[in-house]
């Protein structure tokens, strides 16, 4: 078994696993192939692997599913990222709950440096549909080259994927099910569009039952993919409110359009706004205000910094922020291979030098 999918598909097929005990199998014994050698005592030995789950790693019929599922991923040219690969998108990484594995198709990069999630009611109206035009519209106006991410779900999510594939802005579709199949059926020709400027996303295998469940966990990938989630317009229940606080969870932006009081499908963002859940926003202006999305006007020049010398880790860290937008000292670290304490001394150089902007949540980005 040369392909390293095979363990690492297997690892997720695992009945029960869960993300979070996947990772925990992965710390204690380092490797995904390893998982299936190792001993069944020293598998009991690691918190929150009980028999029931050791009995699970030992089931050979999992590597029967995983032939199966190869079959259909490499027949349609479904990549996989693992998530301990380095093309596994950085900001989901971060979650803790985050997917062991992604299924994707398309072209999009899931690492683009600018990425906002844009949700809303299945209902939408005339309001909703305006102002999620207009935002989208507006900042590419402004001259910004951005990922848009939603559910493919009736409403405000299909029009934030229409606008961007008219605007010509990369979209990715998260869908609750596996790349078998597609809900709602009604969506499938934009689905084949997405696929070309953007991307269909799922941690569901084809061998998984349609679950309603699985569009309310997908809520938490929409979410983890984005810098900002914004909900332009909901109703006091549903699957926007449900993401809006998986990404205040995360320590993300969360904006929401404020509505006319009375109107059902404004109270869910009204009350993200009240309850200090969400940042009142009016326009692309504010989400670039937030962000620190900086507009350059066209024939303006941007001074660069005098005598700044930077050693070749400082340099490093500059690119890394150029290339992947906001990224946490954590991440950083990692990248650069450096302690986080000599990280944060050279980020607070880097940004007295006004090269490295931070952001609450030990959050930082280049403003070069």
């Amino acid at each position: 078994m040369n392909d390293n999918r095979i363990y690492q598909l297997a690892l997720s097929f695992i009945n029960g696993i869960g993300s979070m005990n996947a990772k925990k199998l992965l710390a204690y014994v380092g490797s995904v192939e390893g998982i299936f050698t190792e001993k069944k005592q020293n598998l009991l030995k690691i918190p929150g692997i009980g028999k029931q789950l050791a009995d699970e790693i030992e089931n050979k019929d999992i590597f029967k599913k995983v032939e199966e599922e190869l079959k259909f991923i490499d027949k349609h040219q479904i990549t996989t990222y693992f998530y301990l690969d380095k093309d596994y998108p950085q900001r989901l990484k971060q979650c803790e709950d985050s997917p062991i594995i992604l299924y994707y198709k398309g072209t999009g990069n899931l690492n683009h440096s600018k990425v906002i999630s844009i949700v809303g009611t299945r209902k939408a109206t005339q309001y909703g549909l305006e102002n999620c035009k207009s935002l989208i519209s507006d900042l590419v106006d402004n001259g910004h080259k951005i990922l848009i991410v939603s559910g493919l779900a009736y409403g405000i999510d299909i029009a934030a994927h229409k606008n961007a594939l008219k605007l010509g802005q990369d979209t990715i579709a998260v869908l609750g099910h596996g790349l078998n199949t597609l809900y709602p059926a009604a969506h499938k020709k934009i689905a084949h569009e997405i696929v070309k400027q953007g991307g269909l996303l799922s941690e569901l295998p084809t061998s998984s039952a349609l679950d309603p469940g699985h569009f309310v966990k997908r809520n938490r990938i929409i979410a983890g993919l984005a810098d900002a989630t914004i909900v332009i317009e909901s109703a006091n229940k549903g699957g926007s409110l449900i993401t809006a606080q998986i990404a205040n969870s995360y320590n993300r932006d969360v904006f929401a359009y404020p509505g006319r009081i009375g109107d059902k499908y404004s109270e869910g963002c009204n009350h993200l706004i009240k309850t200090n859940q969400a940042a009142l926003i009016e326009s692309a202006s504010d989400i670039e205000y937030l962000l620190g999305w900086e507009i350059k006007k066209k024939g303006e020049v941007i001074q660069s910094q005098l005598f700044v010398e930077l050693t070749a880790e400082e340099e490093m860290i500059i690119e890394i922020l150029r290339e992947q937008g906001k990224t946490t000292i954590d991440v950083l670290a990692i990248l650069v291979n450096l302690p986080v304490s000599k990280v944060s001394s050279m980020l607070l150089k880097l940004e007295f030098s006004g090269m490295v902007l931070s952001y609450p949540g030990k959050v930082y980005a280049s403003t070069r």
